[in-house]
């Protein structure tokens, strides 16, 4: 007698994205490989708005990477993916909101202790670090704006890099130095006749070239949003969020 029962499996959501971040919370405070490498590569691209968050509070040079130094020890070993919910959606939010709880209670109970004294898990360049925050500096932004802000420029600059290394892989380095600082001009104020001359190509090809590094500019963009999101759903509104740190 053939069996009734339904031996298809159930068909794969194919909206659903796993993302850098869905790894991560995914594992909990268990430890994966994939997720360790997931939340690493989060915490090297975007430590550095939180340490810009930490100088606008007041504190020193010295203090300030002392401080963030300790901070991503205590949050590479999970200890914060627990009871913060509300922010769990956005790895921004909940990088500054850890950031926060860790800045008043935790690092005042443990004393402050010197660079080096711990195990670290995260190795942090921080040789222009300061310099960068002068230039970044702005009176009129709080420490949260400025973490906002610095964590857009970051973003951009992620996306940037990615889309450099994918063109020079082509072979077309001198191209994408040419092309760059029109990836998020206005078109209008795009010249594809000086494009075309400055690259020796044709000005409909110039077009072509223009239009296809712009919208795969636009794509990694999205993509790279969405690694520090637990649902596709929000990158919409995450990119708004972003741009508007800028204004």
């Amino acid at each position: 007698m053939t069996s009734s029962t339904n031996t298809t499996p159930p068909t794969p959501d194919v909206g659903f994205v796993t993302t850098r971040w869905t790894h991560v919370l995914a594992a909990g405070r268990k430890s994966s490989p994939q997720a360790d490498v997931a939340l690493e590569e989060l915490c090297r691209v975007y430590w550095y708005p939180l340490y810009a968050y930490v100088r606008r509070h007041g504190q020193s040079k010295e203090d300030a990477e002392d401080l963030t130094q300790a901070f991503f020890e205590r949050f590479l070993q999970k200890n914060y993916l627990e009871g913060l919910s509300s922010e769990r959606g956005r790895f921004r939010a909940f990088l500054l909101a850890s950031l926060k709880h860790f800045l008043a209670n935790e690092w005042d109970r443990s004393g402050r202790q010197k660079r080096g004294a711990r195990a670290m898990h995260l190795s942090l360049d921080w040789r222009d670090a300061d310099t960068r925050y002068q230039l970044d500096l702005r009176d009129d932004l709080s420490p949260d704006r400025l973490y906002d802000r610095a964590w857009a420029v970051a973003l951009l600059e992620r996306v940037v890099g990615r889309l450099r290394d994918e063109c020079g892989a082509e072979g077309k380095t001198e191209s994408f130095a040419y092309l760059k600082p029109l990836l998020m001009a206005d078109k209008s104020a795009i010249s594809y006749p000086q494009a075309a001359a400055a690259l020796g190509i044709s000005e409909d090809a110039a077009r072509v070239a223009v239009h296809r590094l712009r919208r795969r500019y636009r794509a990694l963009l999205r993509e790279e949003v969405a690694q520090t999101l637990a649902e596709p759903a929000l990158v919409e509104e995450e990119m708004r969020a972003l741009f508007a740190a800028f204004t």
